[in-house]
């Protein structure tokens, strides 16, 4: 498949402001609509725009592999690592108000922390589904 110019010049204006976007569902996700599932799937979106335009080979260069199996780790231990702080800290598992000197304070802190973990591990399995399907041959 043969991708048109206005195609690459599209795609290198909207991507950036998907991401930004991406971005932007993630941290306001606690005061409003949004999180970090949404926001997981939004830049995942971002990427795989990437690699329908650019091509796969371009894409897998600029988001390995690896460094995706790396951030679905990451999301699941930042995820697991705010409730096993909770505890170590005195509360039970996910109990954000021993995070901080405030209690409103920790679940700020521990919403934002746990959403970007969930953002983080969204995107990347996402991204990693795409490069499983999006490499394999058709019969």
């Amino acid at each position: 498949m043969r991708v048109h110019g206005v195609q690459r010049v599209g795609a290198k204006i909207l991507i950036p402001y998907i991401l930004l976007f991406a971005l932007y569902v993630q941290f306001h996700g606690d005061f409003g609509p949004g999180g970090g599932f949404q926001a997981g799937v939004i830049f995942a979106a971002g990427i795989i725009l990437h690699s329908l335009i650019f091509g796969l080979r371009e894409t897998k260069r600029v988001f390995p592999p690896a460094l995706i199996r790396v951030l679905i780790s990451l999301g699941v231990l930042l995820y697991g690592g705010v409730g096993v702080l909770c505890m170590v800290k005195g509360g039970r598992f996910l109990d954000y108000g021993v995070l901080a000197h405030d209690p409103v304070h920790g679940q700020h802190l521990g919403i934002l922390f746990i959403e970007l973990g969930v953002g983080i591990t969204v995107s990347a399995v996402m991204i990693s589904l795409f490069y499983s399907f999006a490499g394999r041959k058709v019969p």
